[in-house]
């Protein structure tokens, strides 16, 4: 079992029973003799997507969830409200939610391969890959010769998302996305 020593952002951890994703850490050292140094945390439910802040102590032990993470394909949405995933190995299909899986649909398009996890038997969320490539839908037009300034203009991508590019990015290009942060990286 790990120990509060070994989080780190991005971590899962099972906290009173549910699973959480560490989102923020900072390290507290007492000025008082013999007290024990804090470790604040950001925690979000993986479940409920809800944030927490909990203080752990130095040295605490932590228990990994108990996660099962398995290759799966988007397959369609009914509604806008419901999305169907298929299992890679099983080929059986289950539903999310759209409030589950909210940020995740912004970098999925039909037939794109994620991972699901499994908590408990029960499929709590997506996970997509890094970096994804999507076409620019709608934005302003290019302008020749704003390519060296750090200017941006929002660029809604095919999948709905809207994010920061660019001046030189016109609509049809493809270009790479960071999913972490939603942010353009390159031209695909």
């Amino acid at each position: 079992m790990p120990s509060t020593s070994d989080l780190k952002r991005g971590m899962r951890i099972e906290h009173e029973g549910d699973p959480y994703v560490v989102e923020d850490i900072k390290t507290q050292s007492p000025s008082a003799r013999g007290a024990a140094t804090l470790i604040k945390t950001k925690l979000r439910n993986l479940r409920t997507k809800q944030q927490i802040s909990h203080t752990f102590k130095a040295g605490e032990r932590i228990k990994d969830p108990d996660f099962e993470i398995r290759p799966c394909q988007y397959i369609y949405d009914e509604g806008g409200e419901t999305f169907f995933f298929m299992d890679d190995e099983t080929y059986e299909q289950f539903p999310l939610n759209k409030e589950v899986i909210a940020y995740e649909l912004g970098f999925v398009k039909p037939n794109d391969q994620v991972r699901a996890l499994f908590f408990d038997g029960e499929c709590i969320g997506i996970e997509v890959q890094n970096t994804v490539v999507l076409e620019v839908s709608e934005c302003d037009p290019g302008i020749k010769g704003d390519t060296v300034t750090n200017v941006t203009k929002a660029a809604r991508m095919e999948t709905g998302i809207e994010i920061q590019v660019p001046l030189f990015v016109n609509p049809g290009d493809k270009l790479v996305v960071d999913t972490r942060e939603a942010r353009y990286v390159r031209r695909a």
